[in-house]
């Protein structure tokens, strides 16, 4: 299964999180493909203390970076528009990280199910 790793999941497995950090070794384990896309390795690189840097760089070695491109963007755009119509707020981020999950087949891995539940994309959790 392809799986898009959210920024919250990232962010518990360079915490220690032993939720987090076993379903990382399950990923690959099973055999699951780990995708992150620009909005993932920003958000977590802005949180990121200079002696964390070896952890950040071998987290995102063996995960694939994707960048689905304008049409992913318009979709991200879409939802963002019918959650606000709906009366909820889908984040910028959360729904290109949707929309690139999308893009390329991938659930969203991430323990933020209410945002990502404002898209129509698989969620994964842990």
């Amino acid at each position: 299964m392809k799986l898009l790793l959210d920024s919250a999941f990232v962010i518990d497995h360079m915490r220690g999180v032993p939720e987090a950090v076993d379903r990382y070794r399950a990923l690959f384990n099973a055999g699951d493909e780990p995708v992150v896309n620009e909005i993932v390795v920003c958000e977590v690189r802005a949180g990121t203390l200079d002696e964390e840097l070896p952890s950040f760089h071998a987290f995102f070695e063996p995960v694939e970076f994707i960048q689905p491109g304008p049409d992913a963007a318009q979709v991200a755009g879409v939802w963002r528009e019918h959650a606000r119509r709906k009366g909820y707020h889908l984040s910028l981020a959360d729904s290109l990280i949707a929309s690139a999950a999308a893009a390329v087949g991938a659930a969203v891995l991430t323990r933020n199910v209410k945002d990502f539940g404002l898209t129509p994309v698989d969620i994964e959790t842990y």
